[in-house]
C-alpha cells in the first residue's frame, strides 16, 4: 500500500513523496486509488498515516500542507467490535490538482485499519461495475448530489461485500 495501483501524475507523486519525507513516515494508500474505480482528477486519494504521537504528526502536517488545526476532524470508528479513534483531513490543492483525504491514527490501530482497507482492494467484478456506473452518474453526468453519491457508494461497497451498509463511523467534531 506504499504505492498506488493506479498511476498518478508526476507532480502528485512528488507531492506525496515530499510529504512522506517531511513527516518521516510511510504514507499508505487505500480506497479507489488501489482499485479499478479510481477517476483521475475527480476521485480523492485516500491515505492512512500512522504515528506513535498523532498530535505531533498533525502539527507537522499543518506546516507542510498550510492548513489549520481546525481542519482536522476527530473521528471514532467501531471496527470488528473495537473502538478506533483518529483524525481525518480533507485536502485540496487545485493549482497542483491534488485531492486527498488523510486518515491519521495511532500505531496501535494499524493492524485493524490496514486489514479493513486491504479487504476492499480486490472487489468482485459486479461491485466494480456498479461503482463504475455510480461514479459516471456522479462525476460525469452530475445526476447525483454528494450525499446521495456517498450513500450509494457505501451501499455498493459494503452491501456487495456482506458488510453493514451504515458502518459505525462518527465525526466527533463536525465543522
Amino acid at each position: 500500500m506504499e504505492t498506488t495501483r493506479n498511476e498518478l501524475p508526476k507532480n502528485v507523486k512528488h507531492f506525496f513523496h515530499e510529504l512522506s519525507e517531511y513527516l518521516d513516515t510511510k504514507l499508505l494508500y487505500f480506497g479507489s486509488v488501489q482499485r479499478s474505480d479510481y477517476v483521475p482528477g475527480k476521485s480523492d486519494i485516500d491515505v492512512d498515516v500512522f504515528a506513535e504521537n498523532e498530535y505531533s504528526l498533525m502539527i507537522k502536517m499543518q506546516h507542510f500542507l498550510h492548513v489549520q488545526k481546525k481542519d482536522f476532524q476527530k473521528v471514532a470508528w467501531i471496527l470488528k467490535g473495537e473502538p478506533i479513534y483518529g483524525y481525518k483531513l480533507k485536502y485540496k490543492n487545485k493549482k497542483e490538482g491534488i485531492i486527498a483525504e488523510f486518515s491519521i491514527y495511532n500505531e496501535k490501530f494499524k493492524p485493524l485499519v490496514l486489514a479493513e482497507h486491504n479487504n476492499k482492494h480486490d472487489l468482485p467484478i459486479y461491485t466494480s461495475i456498479l461503482l463504475y456506473f455510480l461514479k459516471m452518474f456522479y462525476y460525469q453526468l452530475n445526476l447525483l448530489d454528494k450525499k446521495t453519491y456517498g450513500y450509494y457508494k457505501r451501499v455498493v461497497l459494503n452491501g456487495t461485500l456482506g458488510e453493514e451498509i451504515d458502518a459505525k463511523f462518527l465525526v466527533l467534531n463536525p465543522k
